[in-house]
């Protein structure tokens, strides 16, 4: 073992290249010093379906053991996995082996600790970062003990609890694992549904055969939205290859920006909790204001990002908490992330209104059209949001600085900000039922960003 820097430490958890930024020793490193700052006495453990995934969750074990750490590993999964077995277990910790989105010869860690909590850039990630680096370690008064541990059974029955099977009809649904680990969960939900499933690049596969498994690239549409056409099926659903993400295509192949599942899954919420509190990011708001306020629920900005998205549920007491990144997050399943829930939710949704997807979101996408996130790479992110506001500041009503800078105007609104994770700046635009006016300002907008598309 020796010491040294460490650079796949990000804002919300560790990534990097295969063995370069990330190898056995690192992982090692990084659950010695995880159990230094924790102090756990019994940490989750899983991973992801990536060919480096295992030999780096065994090290990374075996730096939770040699700590004196006892290791459950829950085996082959996706992140949210490790979330459920770490709050239903009442685990000091978890830890995830994964790089989800990101290209083959990468790979990563997610980390959080008591109840699912996590850890982030400013919240310990950085402090293990440094004692993982430092590379000193105290000698534990014990090894600690590894056991395997499966916790499907009772994950997919808290899965199924989310939805009432006797108001679930026969619906024909395309599933696009993308060759993650998505189709794994698919085939155990299965039984218990009464739904026809047309499964696209299902099987687990770490090499990725069909491309990186990530719904936010248009490319990858392509797969589902085929299947959708070919068997006349009543949505598709993809997810990247961790599965805490999802993404839905109506019935004529349309994607469905997160925004608007964030207002439809928000009323489901309030329809079952009058008068909940309901947590959303800053980027696009007005159709979730719109809809929060109209079924009597109380509405809770949050900067953008899954540990400050937790972390203000926790404080509000959040029912349900929506990102437009497909970030879905429910207080029941200890206010973390799930890929799982909200496609279940929806297909409830449209067996009892006994609605079309593109029926239930194309009122909203109506009254509300927005622009949905686009990326610019520019030189720098700061001045080039102090140029936008220098232009746009004077004629503004209302200005936001909870993430980035939101400006409103009488018929429109737009969000600017810098990315978290890569140097992008990233810009959302929305109207009052003007998709023209919506339009023309984005090209505006963008016109004065500059850049290069990210």
């Amino acid at each position: 073992m020796k010491s040294g820097p460490i650079a796949g430490f990000k804002a919300y958890d560790m990534r990097g290249r295969v063995p370069s930024e990330l190898n056995e020793d690192v992982a090692y490193r990084v659950g010695r010093a995880y159990a230094d700052f924790v102090q756990p006495r019994r940490v989750i453990v899983g991973r992801d379906i990536r060919l480096t995934s295992e030999e780096l969750s065994r090290a990374l074990e075996q730096g939770l053991l040699d700590s004196g750490v006892d290791v459950y590993d829950v085996g082959l999964c996706g992140t949210e996995v490790v979330y459920f077995a770490t709050f239903s277990g009442k685990m000091d910790g978890g830890v995830m082996v994964t790089a989800s989105h990101n290209p083959p010869d990468y790979n990563g860690m997610k980390f959080v600790r008591e109840g699912s909590r996590p850890i982030s850039g400013d919240n310990g990630l950085q402090d293990i970062r440094r004692i993982a680096e430092a590379a000193r370690f105290g000698t534990p008064a014990r090894i600690g003990e590894r056991y395997a541990m499966d916790v499907m059974p009772a994950y997919i029955e808290h899965l199924l609890s989310y939805v009432d099977k006797s108001k679930l009809k026969p619906l024909k649904v395309v599933v696009h694992a993308g060759n993650g680990g998505a189709g794994l969960i698919v085939d155990k939900l299965a039984p218990f549904l009464p739904f026809e499933f047309i499964k696209v690049d299902h099987e687990p596969d770490g090499s990725f055969p069909n491309g990186v498994p990530n719904p936010m690239l248009v490319a990858n549409h392509r797969a589902p939205v085929e299947a959708l056409h070919a068997h006349h099926a009543d949505l598709a659903v993809s997810w990247d290859g961790d599965y805490d993400r999802c993404f839905l295509f109506d019935q004529r192949g349309e994607f469905i920006e997160g925004y608007y599942i964030v207002g439809l899954l928000a009323e489901s919420f309030l329809r079952r909790y009058p008068g909940a509190t309901i947590v959303h990011d800053p980027r696009l708001t007005w159709n979730t204001l719109d809809i929060v306020k109209s079924h009597g629920g109380r509405a809770v900005q949050s900067k953008s990002g899954h540990a400050f998205i937790k972390q203000r549920m926790r404080e509000v007491d959040g029912v349900y908490g929506g990102e437009m990144s497909a970030h879905h997050y429910f207080r029941e399943f200890s206010y973390c992330d799930s890929g799982m829930i909200p496609w279940l939710l929806v297909t409830q949704l449209m067996c009892e209104s006994g609605r079309r997807l593109s029926e239930l979101v194309g009122e909203r996408i109506r009254r509300f059209p927005a622009s949905g996130e686009i990326n610019r790479r520019v030189p720098d992110g700061a001045a080039t949001i102090e140029q936008v506001l220098a232009s746009y500041r004077p004629k503004a009503l209302s200005e936001d600085l909870t993430d980035g800078v939101s400006l409103e105007f009488d018929a429109w609104r737009f969000n600017l900000r810098t990315s978290n994770t890569e140097p992008l700046i990233r810009l959302n635009v929305e109207s009052r039922g003007d998709s023209a006016l919506m339009r023309e300002r984005t090209a505006e907008l963008l016109e004065l960003i500059g850049g290069e598309p990210g």
